[in-house]
């Protein structure tokens, strides 16, 4: 192999010396891992507290709703100790949420905006987040919202009706999908996704959880028992919000 000019040696040297430097001022910033901004057992406890109140607030229509204060006030307390504007944000609006959560029909608007934030809050990452400051905002403000609204000063009667319509001709196709021998695992679970939204997201899953869960045994008795009642709750949930 005849030897490289070392004038052409230089000259590669020259052109690449910008990217070599550049790389070189990089590398520490890659290497080093990423600064937490909260104390880590603290947003370990954040991160328990959510889970609690995520799975209180899924399992309200079965253990009744006694516990969703109690765990939302939990969050509400490990948010004061983060004396972060945004965390605190979210746990007042959360905290005002629960007083008007047990109101005698509290709205549906009111329960679209707890059933987001708290998924919000059921992050593995917690704290540490990378969208957690924007997210905390959005929903924070949302359920501020509802508050300001007085629930039903601003509900649109219209809006109300096309989604009740809607949810309707989705649960009809559910039902139609259970019927069938084997139920139709596709449409149940598809159907049951479109309706992740409003106040009945919680619903919306668990009929989804179940189809996958109950995948190799859609036609089992226990089943359909337990397709059948989240359906029968679908329905009386979304009838509410015409009431």
């Amino acid at each position: 192999m005849a030897d490289i000019p070392e004038d052409d040696l230089e000259e590669t040297r020259a052109a690449l010396a910008p990217t070599l430097e550049a790389t070189a001022a990089i590398l520490p910033w890659v290497a080093k891992p990423k600064a937490l901004r909260f104390e880590a057992k603290l947003n370990e406890r954040w991160i328990a507290a959510g889970k609690r109140l995520a799975k209180t607030w899924s399992e309200r229509h079965n253990a009744g709703s006694d516990d969703i204060r109690p765990a939302i006030f939990n969050v509400y307390s490990i948010a004061l100790e983060t004396t972060d504007g945004d965390c605190l944000r979210l746990g007042e609006a959360l905290a005002s949420a629960a007083d008007r959560l047990e109101e005698a029909a509290p709205g549906a608007r009111l329960i679209a905006a707890l059933s987001g934030a708290i998924e919000c809050l059921n992050e593995p990452e917690g704290l540490e987040h990378e969208a957690f400051a924007e997210r905390a905002r959005h929903f924070a403000g949302r359920l501020e919202a509802t508050a300001k609204a007085g629930e039903n000063t601003d509900r649109s009667t219209v809006l109300d009706h096309l989604f009740v319509n809607e949810a309707r001709e989705a649960i009809e196709l559910m039902q139609e999908a259970l019927a069938v021998l084997p139920p139709d695992a596709y449409a149940l679970t598809t159907e049951s996704l479109k309706l992740e939204i409003w106040g009945v997201m919680h619903l919306a899953r668990r009929i989804a959880e179940a189809v996958s869960r109950n995948a190799a045994d859609l036609d089992s008795t226990d089943c359909r028992r337990e397709l059948e009642a989240l359906l029968k709750m679908l329905t009386e949930t979304i009838a509410t919000v015409e009431a």
